[in-house]
């Protein structure tokens, strides 16, 4: 069963030489494939050549993580798509061995949710200690840092949204998969490390750029899949403005460009209308929200 490893990255090659590194050590890539996806980053181009046994795809004008996921996606050959982010790399052991059988096990699984842990340890032993999570369960999403899907069934959607820039576009690809009455399961035992510097963000505090990229793309989200968006749409905006833009100027100003910029690209939003059943959305609000 061949599996494609799939990452998009941005100026961040010494993350993703680790990954790499950790990739190859873990699989067979006489069977397996490796894309990665380089999103306008000459820095990162200058490392191709040490890795030759990889699939690399070079775009010289930045697209974002969703649309140049959705680019990549059309070129892996596998049977199993992985996604991975060039800062995670799987620790938990028989990785690939897990996946498929998990896969081979219920036909009705269309995306594997991996246990993402966050931090930046000195081993993988020690990252698979800091794991919170001991069981697995049906849930309504999937982190992008790490996750399996089935080809035959992400072909079937329309795959990673190019209307998404980032922060997003798992929601919107989950939906899709259980509008399709595919499930997707959080798999506690299959652990990710994602290296991202914890205490680091907790200083940084308030993250106004990600603030702003969700809520656009929530608003998005439910225009699209929704078959009535209007009062999920007023609750998103209630909260969202009642909990930052009433609290933090930056967050207010970037509440209401963040309104208006969608308002203006109303009409381009909804050619990529696709609503679920409303049988999917209440399905979805009844299984278990990941932690994070």
């Amino acid at each position: 069963m061949q599996i494609s490893f799939l990452i998009v990255t941005r100026n961040r090659p010494e993350d993703l030489i680790f990954t790499l590194k950790k990739l190859k050590s873990i699989i067979d890539i006489s069977i397996h494939e490796v894309l990665v996806f380089i999103d306008n980053c000459t820095k990162t181009e200058a490392i191709i050549n040490e890795f030759d046994w990889v699939n690399w795809t070079i775009s010289k004008k930045t697209m974002s993580a969703s649309p140049a996921r959705n680019l990549l996606y059309k070129k892996a050959k596998g049977t199993i798509f992985i996604g991975l982010d060039d800062d995670a790399h799987p620790v938990s052991t028989d990785f690939v061995l897990n996946v498929e059988a998990t896969f081979l096990n219920n036909k009705k699984i269309g995306i594997i949710a991996f246990q993402e842990v966050r931090g930046l340890f000195k081993s993988d032993e020690e990252a698979i200690t800091k794991a919170k999570q001991k069981d697995s369960f049906l849930t309504n999403d999937f982190v992008g840092c790490g996750f399996a899907i089935k080809k035959a069934v992400y072909n079937m959607t329309n795959g990673f949204p190019k209307w998404i820039d980032i922060y997003g576009e798992e929601p919107a690809l989950a939906i899709e998969v259980l509008d399709l009455n595919y499930d997707i399961l959080y798999k506690h035992d299959i652990i990710v490390n994602h290296r991202v510097d914890v205490e680091k963000r907790k200083v940084l505090g308030r993250n106004y750029f990600r603030f702003e990229k969700q809520l656009k793309n929530t608003i998005k989200y439910y225009l699209v899949y929704y078959p009535n968006p209007i009062l999920k749409l007023l609750k998103l905006l209630f909260h969202n403005f009642r909990k930052y833009a009433l609290k933090d100027i930056t967050y207010f100003y970037l509440f209401i460009k963040a309104c208006s910029s969608t308002l203006l690209q109303t009409f381009k939003i909804l050619k990529y209308r696709k609503t679920v059943k409303k049988s999917t959305i209440k399905h979805k609000m009844s299984l278990k929200n990941l932690t994070y």
